[in-house]
């Protein structure tokens, strides 16, 4: 199929982004790497006027430490450079980044795809959505009044909805801290495809014992979600078991063609086990 008409606009620079955006109005979307959008206006499940491309923004594709033992990314940094980490600068501290770019579609779309796009497209099983509210992550955005941060708790909001201002843009995501204890897993019908569950594990290790630690979904609701019952196991010392069996409990997934509710419950259970197995064993 092709998309329905829409005018095409080539920011040069952030600020004169902001103000486009500001001009056009509700009919404008951003485009960067168009993996996620592109594809939905072509089934016209999104039919914006107007298309502002920022792809040209080199100075929001970035990614570095800060003195914090924090990490930055530019929201133009694509996922294979992430999965690829030129410079060595995820560690092990942030290797669960890393590892979880290859749960993302597939290589030529890892190329293309941009972090921040992912995270503005606001899909409930969007891998890096499920990281970002894990990891606490903050969001730094930019507008005509100005720049502000929105913690990732905050940020989304529904189906394919964000905190984002329609004149805002994303500009950075930032892991306030350390994740050394952290993995992601997910399940698909095929390699590549969207999943039907995604979870994610960050645990507080101290002295080899399981202290806390935090617990996402994604796929079991209108947007990712934390699960405050299962993190409770494991700040009460609970097995892993114990923890996932929590998880499963304290969500109502959606049924539909790819599974019904139980079957997502039982992936839940699944998973997020083998979230805390491959976390523990970093």
């Amino acid at each position: 199929m092709k998309p329905a008409p829409f005018a095409y606009h080539r920011a040069r620079d952030l600020d004169g982004a902001t103000r486009l955006l500001a001009e056009l109005g509700d009919d404008a979307k951003v485009v960067a790497g168009g993996q996620s959008l592109v594809a939905m206006m072509n089934f016209r499940l999104a039919r914006p006027r107007h298309l502002v491309d920022i792809g040209g923004l080199r100075e929001l594709d970035r990614l570095h430490t800060d003195a914090g033992g924090g990490l930055r990314i530019g929201s133009l940094t694509t996922h294979h450079t992430v999965e690829s980490d030129p410079a060595g600068r995820l560690g092990a501290d942030f290797r669960v980044l890393r590892e979880a770019m290859r749960w993302i579609g597939h290589l030529p779309i890892r190329t293309r795809g941009t972090v921040g796009g992912s995270i503005a497209h606001a899909d409930a099983t969007a891998e890096w959505c499920l990281l970002a509210l894990a990891l606490d992550a903050e969001f730094v955005v930019r507008g005509p009044r100005g720049e502000r941060r929105v913690a990732a708790g905050d940020f989304f909001l529904g189906y394919y909805t964000t905190a984002l201002d329609f004149d805002e843009i994303l500009v950075e995501i930032v892991f306030p801290r350390p994740a050394p204890h952290a993995a992601l897993t997910e399940f698909a019908e095929r390699q590549g495809d969207f999943a039907l569950v995604s979870a994610v594990v960050d645990i507080d290790v101290e002295g080899g014992a399981v202290r806390g630690g935090r617990v996402a979904l994604g796929g079991v609701a209108a947007a990712v979600t934390r699960v405050p019952e299962a993190e409770a196991v494991l700040a009460g010392g609970g097995s892993f078991a114990e923890c996932a069996a929590a998880a499963a409990g304290a969500v109502d997934p959606p049924a539909d063609a790819s599974g019904s509710t139980h079957y997502r419950k039982q992936l839940v259970r699944t998973l997020v086990r083998r979230a805390c197995e491959e976390a523990m064993t970093r």
